[in-house]
């Protein structure tokens, strides 16, 4: 995170020599993209409930919230808000089919990021010692050293999942139906190709040309290559989501795969760090205001306490 405050006062030395015309550009795309995703997200929870038909305001309301909890908060924890909004409109969902929508839904980011992974590997931008020289490794002396410790949370470990098997055991059926009821989509090509692939596939398009317009607001090399570079930083700092928004871990990566491609360290800095405010600062926004039109609340905490409350209850 100190990097990430570095590099925040980096951006502000460069505030002046921001074009402001691509950033706006770079925005109206991120935010038509969030409606083509919210499209998607809609029509899998339509396969699941189809006799409970949920609205389309009602699930743009419920992603566009989640999406303004999830860059402020780690963890992912604005599923759960997406979760919560979209139950209370549908008299019969249940959170145990709402989790699979949710999974549903990240199955063609799953593949489309995996690829650009794949591909900055093969072309040598993303060596692959390096990567794997930054995954921690676990510290197993640790538990060695703390033997009564390590025994007392093995003991409570064991004593959850027996509960849990025994729980699962009896409700097994009824717990497999509902999740199943969350993949109907799947079980149905040609309706996921056209009501789930197709708009996901738009909204990839819209985030590549929203880093491509971010790339130009900052005065980088604005080209195809670069904005799929930034994308690849993204979907890094997606799969550790340990900070909101991912602040600190882009910046970090963001150097690395620029590394050698002509760029200062102070403009990628200021690239970086003026992208992740300016989308966290409209998807805050945004959040707040379909919060307030969907739930009358504008408090994230009080939304997530009653959505875990319920969750916990079932």
């Amino acid at each position: 995170m100190g990097h990430f405050f570095h590099a925040v006062g980096v951006f502000f030395h460069h505030l002046a020599a921001v074009h402001w015309q691509f950033l706006g550009l770079a925005i109206a795309c991120h935010i038509v993209k969030l409606l083509f995703r919210s499209v998607a997200w809609c029509n899998i929870v339509r396969a699941a409930y189809p006799t409970d038909r949920l609205k389309y305001r009602t699930a743009l309301g419920a992603y566009v919230a989640g999406v303004g909890v999830n860059s402020i908060v780690p963890a992912r924890g604005g599923d759960v808000v997406k979760m919560y909004l979209v139950k209370h409109r549908l008299q019969d969902a249940t959170y145990v089919t709402l989790a699979p929508t949710l999974i549903v839904e990240t199955l063609f980011d799953f593949f489309t990021a995996g690829a650009l992974i794949a591909w900055a590997l093969a072309t040598g931008v993303l060596p692959t010692h390096q990567l794997y020289s930054r995954i921690p490794a676990v510290d197993w002396k640790f538990f060695l050293r703390h033997e009564r410790a390590t025994t007392i949370a093995l003991a409570i470990l064991l004593a959850v999942a027996v509960v849990g098997f025994v729980w699962a055991r009896r409700r097994y059926a009824e717990f497999r139906a509902h999740v199943r009821q969350g993949f109907a989509i799947l079980g149905n090509r040609r309706r996921f190709m056209v009501a789930v692939i197709v708009p996901q596939a738009i909204s990839w398009f819209l985030r590549i040309a929203s880093l491509f317009f971010f790339l130009r607001a900052f005065g980088v090399t604005a080209n195809l290559h670069n904005a799929l570079l930034a994308q690849v930083v993204d979907s890094l700092a997606t799969l550790f989501p340990a900070t909101p928004g991912g602040a600190g871990t882009k910046q970090g990566l963001t150097e690395f795969l620029f590394r050698g491609r002509g760029v200062s360290h102070t403009l990628l800095l200021a690239f970086s760090v003026g992208m992740n405010i300016a989308l966290v600062v409209v998807n805050l926004l945004m959040g707040l205001i379909a919060m307030a039109l969907t739930a009358r609340t504008l408090s994230f905490k009080r939304l997530r306490s009653r959505a875990r409350a319920e969750e916990q209850a079932v």
